[in-house]
């Protein structure tokens, strides 16, 4: 009977060992493979129940190949034996003819740690060129392709900047006389715009005298006087402008229109309305004299 039990336990010895041992496979999902093709590589790990693996992470260096991705699955187990399984997408840029890769499984034992390593996995180069002539043959085409220029901002911004500081100097060399300039332009044209509405309000109070006619050529006239003379024309009466201006006819140049709006009479107006414009045109040209010799003085 002892000997009938050695015997079948020796029978089951390499079952046992069997059961206990790991094993480790990698291989390619494809034999060949383009440049920068995708590619995947599985690596399988069959163990006891008991034991504790590790696969590669994406920290693990894959040369010659690139990681893309990595597939993992869930484990399974059977009869106390685990069977993890996962899959690394990768590429291949070498040049050589064939890449190999070998993948390696971490055993984690109590002190220290077990590396198990597949067959190494063969992936060759699949050439899309069978081969490279030996006169190359080129299209002809003569066609002007446009080719797209980018600005260069740093020099259009020293040109932009050289010319506003340009204009910094020259403004302020020429500040004052410039303003000068810009003042006798705006009375030129301030007198020729009242010279031109006047005539027109004058040529109507002639022909049909009223208080409207009259009193808008009234404001016309101060309005003017008040601008280029910076006194507050408006606000006085007929005599007070006699008063301020030191001038009398002034007073019965107003006081004639004032007897159309009051009065109803015309009789004078013609003579009094050519009278105030000599006024205005006489202020006019003090302006001009006075901005022409600051201008000189500068």
């Amino acid at each position: 009977m002892a000997k009938t039990l050695k015997i079948l336990l020796f029978l089951f010895i390499p079952f046992l060992c069997n059961a206990q041992q790991i094993t480790v496979d990698g291989y390619f999902l494809q034999d060949s493979a383009k440049l920068g093709e995708r590619v995947g590589y599985v690596l399988k790990a069959t163990y006891p129940q008991s034991k504790q693996l590790i696969f590669p992470d994406s920290t693990f260096d894959f040369s010659p190949l690139v990681l893309l991705e990595k597939k993992t699955f869930i484990s399974s187990t059977q009869d106390s034996v685990t069977q993890d399984s996962t899959i690394y997408y990768l590429s291949n840029f070498s040049l050589d003819p064939s890449s190999y890769l070998t993948l390696p499984v971490y055993e984690l034992a109590r002190y220290d740690t077990v590396v198990h390593f597949p067959l190494e996995a063969e992936l060759k180069l699949k050439l899309t060129l069978d081969s490279i002539p030996e006169e190359l043959v080129f299209q002809q085409n003569n066609i002007y392709q446009p080719l797209e220029k980018s600005w260069n901002w740093i020099i259009i911004g020293i040109i932009l900047g050289g010319i506003l500081l340009l204009l910094g100097v020259l403004y302020f060399l020429f500040a004052d006389r410039i303003q000068e300039y810009w003042n006798e332009r705006r009375e030129k044209r301030r007198w020729a715009q009242f010279e031109k509405k006047w005539k027109t309000q004058t040529a109507l109070l002639s022909e049909n005298p009223s208080i409207e006619s009259a009193d808008e050529v009234i404001g016309l006239w101060k309005g003017y006087m008040e601008s280029i003379t910076k006194l507050p024309v408006r606000e006085w009466t007929s005599s007070e402008i006699g008063i301020r201006m030191d001038n009398p006819e002034i007073f019965k140049a107003l006081r004639a229109i004032d007897l159309i709006i009051y009065a109803g009479e015309s009789s004078q107006s013609e003579e009094a309305t050519n009278y105030l414009v000599e006024v205005a045109k006489e202020k006019y040209q003090e302006k001009q004299t006075k901005i022409t010799h600051e201008r000189a003085a500068v």
